[in-house]
């Protein structure tokens, strides 16, 4: 008697896997790893500043995909690679999330490419934040953060804890086991065995 393995929960979904300039930019890694696990394809996109803290070639190389940064930098089609990723996209995952990618999304600002596919992306949009918590609780931010949730941008985190920094309060990253459950729930995902 043979068994049926568990079908990939998101076996087909195309998702955009943004990184930011945070100290948890190292958990993109996992992230990568564990929707790939459930048969996502990831398309890391990472600003100037994430790759302070975690290469291109480690997201690269877990994701099986080249790592979007430059808008400069496109590819040879003729339509722009943001506008063309952003177009096949099932979900846009922002993890981590900083506060100044918040304000640039808020604000429609499109300063680099994360933001920028922002602007054109029309599928679902999961931001998982992760800063100080002074900045996570200062008013602009969370006028930001509000302004997002009104367009239907979805959030997830932060939690409470020990920060890098030496603080303790809320802004550190969700736990990946969570915005990768959150990931699938927004994506209709049920998993299991087939009938």
């Amino acid at each position: 008697m043979t068994t049926s393995a568990p079908i990939p929960s998101l076996e087909g979904k195309k998702i955009i896997l943004g990184v930011t300039g945070s100290i948890a930019a190292y958990k993109a890694a996992e992230i990568t790893s564990q929707l790939r696990k459930r048969g996502a394809e990831i398309f890391p996109v990472m600003t100037a500043a994430a790759q302070k803290f975690i290469t291109p070639l480690t997201l690269q190389t877990l994701a099986r995909k080249p790592v979007a940064a430059d808008l400069w930098d496109e590819g040879n089609g003729w339509q722009p690679g943001h506008i063309e990723l952003a177009d096949k996209a099932d979900l846009m995952l922002v993890a981590p999330a900083t506060a100044d990618v918040i304000a640039q999304f808020a604000h429609g600002l499109a300063p680099d490419y994360l933001s920028s596919m922002y602007l054109v992306c029309r599928a679902p949009v999961l931001i998982a934040p992760a800063m100080n918590c002074k900045m996570w609780t200062h008013p602009a931010t969370a006028a930001n953060v509000a302004t997002l949730k009104t367009r239907g941008v979805e959030f997830i985190g932060p939690e409470e804890g020990v920060l890098a920094c030496g603080y303790e309060g809320i802004g550190r990253l969700w736990p990946v086991e969570d915005i990768v459950g959150r990931v699938e729930s927004m994506l209709g995902a049920s998993g299991g065995k087939p009938e």
